[in-house]
């Protein structure tokens, strides 16, 4: 049994019975929460009292008598606190208590970085100054907010009293100004249920808070929970990818390295890269999907020999797309395939401003991160309906 410890706000109705939905016949997983004292969200001295380390930490000293595999802190106050707050909580839960810890803000956070999002639309129950105040946390974070719309609330319990068709109508205006996702930034706001749907009609992921704090504690127990939007079926794939992909930058010195893969039951295609890493100032390739990628004279060639394309110039066949060079300006690549059960289901590119020789070392790497993204692979437990 994999158990779950959740410290949640004393007047959230929301979260736990969320949460325990989502879990609905799956056996493998239990949760066990303790509260802390939090009735109104509000920058006073007061409200942001309530979260005090020592608040939190006696709460997770409580959860691991359970014996608890992770311990999360069920709340969005980093969200305007700043995440260092939520970083130093955690440190600090796992100093008293031995276990990992994650938060609600946290598991934002991660779920931005594993979909590649630097636009976000917000979606929030609060007042006008905490939405000010977690726009600029998440702008902090490299994420520009191109939406925030907020209900003006304050009592904790009037959050959770947002009907579910108000709650949509929040997200669905949240998506405006071309942002890559939404987050609806509060758990004791029923925005679970929203997200399937609205990710179909708005074509964008959607992150609520309490799915994706369940998301980010159950990382580690290999538990897939389908139906409830993109981020519960394959965010922790897409982390494992942005993971692989991060490495081979580090290793080689590119300057832009991606992934395009086939893996239709979580959404992904190639035409689409599911993961990619820059260097500053480098131009992002990730949304681009103007080339049918299958048709390209490279991935023929990856096709036709299963084996790491390695290009330190362009001047010799395979050519490239003209678009890499002249929009991106691309003059060396390698790229690594990426092959199942004797199908090309995608492959990783590594590439470079300005021509350059790739070592031996570089392409030990790329095999590496190519293993890694079988690793994530393995672990998304595909036979479930990927």
């Amino acid at each position: 049994m994999y158990r779950v410890g959740m410290i949640v706000p004393s007047s959230n109705t929301c979260l736990e019975p969320v949460t325990y939905r989502i879990l609905e016949g799956v056996d493998a997983v239990s949760v066990h929460c303790a509260r802390v004292p939090v009735t109104r969200i509000a920058l006073d001295a007061d409200s942001t009292s309530r979260f005090s380390v020592q608040t939190m930490t006696e709460a997770a000293q409580l959860l691991a008598d359970a014996k608890v595999d992770v311990i999360a802190w069920n709340g969005t106050a980093g969200s305007w606190l700043g995440p260092d707050y939520d970083r130093q909580l955690c440190a600090a839960i796992t100093a008293s208590t031995g276990v990992p810890a994650t938060t609600s803000t946290l598991a934002l956070l991660d779920a931005c970085r594993a979909f590649g999002v630097t636009r976000l639309g917000l979606a929030l129950p609060y007042t006008s100054d905490v939405a000010e105040q977690i726009a600029s946390t998440y702008f902090g974070e490299g994420i520009e907010c191109t939406a925030v719309e907020f209900l003006g609330l304050t009592e904790n319990t009037d959050f959770a009293a947002v009907p579910s068709a108000g709650v949509a109508e929040l997200i669905t205006a949240s998506a405006q100004g071309q942002p890559h996702a939404v987050a609806v930034v509060c758990t004791n706001v029923y925005g679970a249920a929203e997200v399937a749907p609205l990710e179909a009609k708005l074509g964008l992921p959607i992150f609520d808070s309490v799915s994706a704090t369940l998301w980010k504690t159950l990382e580690a127990s290999g538990v897939w929970l389908p139906g409830w939007g993109a981020l519960l079926e394959s965010g922790t794939m897409r982390t494992g990818f942005q993971g692989a992909i991060g490495a081979l930058l580090e290793a080689t010195g590119a300057d832009r390295t991606t992934l395009r893969i086939d893996v239709p039951g979580r959404g992904l295609q190639v035409d689409l890269a599911a993961a990619e890493c820059l260097r500053p100032g480098v131009p992002a390739i990730r949304r681009d999907a103007s080339l049918d990628q299958r048709n390209l004279n490279t991935v023929r060639w990856l096709e036709l020999h299963r084996s790491t394309l390695v290009q330190p110039h362009f001047r010799a066949d395979p050519s490239p797309p003209e678009a890499l060079i002249s929009v991106y300006g691309v003059n060396a690549q390698m790229l690594g395939p990426v092959v199942r059960a004797g199908e090309l289901i995608g492959w990783i590119s590594a590439h470079s401003l300005t021509e350059r020789p790739w070592t031996d070392a570089d392409q030990r790497a790329m095999a590496e991160a190519v293993a890694q993204v079988h690793a994530a692979l393995d672990g998304a437990r595909l036979d479930g309906g990927g």
